[in-house]
């Protein structure tokens, strides 16, 4: 009788560690999921923010292009506007105005 009651104790023993260990292994298995899906949604956002930041470097050269284009031709309009001038003070002095 004894020997049949430990032979039971045994089984049971063996029997809860091992479904121990299965539920270890099952959560482990659920901890390394949630960590591979958190590493795809943190390369997801180094994808997005590295998208921004060249969308951000095109914008940039844009604004600078679009300046530069603003100062010719604002260079462009005051030479032509000095040239007038000039040609105005040159007719008044020589005396060819219309005025």
């Amino acid at each position: 009788m004894k020997r049949s009651i430990l032979m039971l104790a045994m089984f049971f023993t063996l029997s809860t560690a091992f479904t121990s260990c299965r539920e270890v292994n099952e959560e482990e298995d659920e901890m390394e999921m949630e960590g591979e899906e958190m590493e795809r949604e943190m390369e997801g956002e180094m994808q997005e923010m590295d998208d921004d930041m060249d969308n951000v470097e095109e914008d940039i050269e844009d604004a600078a292009n679009d300046a530069g284009d603003a100062v010719e031709n604002a260079a462009n309009e005051t030479g032509d506007a000095v040239e007038d001038a000039a040609n105005e003070v040159e007719e008044e002095v020589e005396g060819d105005d219309d005025y």
